[in-house]
């Protein structure tokens, strides 16, 4: 059986291996997805400066967090909001991290999301 410890630990490993093969620059900053049992997390970075771009997530300004955080509804509506905070900042295109997570459930619906907002990846 794979702990939950383990399944973290596998993966990072995997999300290392990823990153070794991508970065974000300014024209096309890397989309950071991070995703825990109540809430899903984005961040626009950009690595060459090592500068966060703009960043969503199911959290609240006040930091109080939304009931329902962990859910496939609430990583369309955080996939959303980054490509208008994108957009606002004049970004079009982006290049995905799925942070080591399958592309699947939540991640596969932030990035569909992300799209249809307006986003190219």
């Amino acid at each position: 059986m794979i702990t939950p410890r383990k399944r973290d630990v596998i993966r990072k490993r995997v999300h290392t291996r990823i990153r070794e093969k991508m970065s974000g620059t300014a024209e096309r900053p890397r989309l950071n997805v991070y995703r825990s049992l109540d809430h899903i997390y984005t961040q626009l970075i950009d690595d060459a400066s090592g500068v966060t771009i703009a960043s969503a997530s199911t959290l609240t300004k006040k930091g109080e967090a939304k009931k329902t955080g962990g859910n496939v509804a609430a990583a369309v509506e955080v996939g959303k909001l980054i490509a208008e905070r994108a957009q606002q900042k004049g970004i079009k295109k982006v290049v995905f991290d799925r942070g080591g997570y399958l592309y699947h459930g939540r991640i596969k619906a932030l990035a569909d999301a992300a799209r249809e907002a307006g986003l190219e990846f």
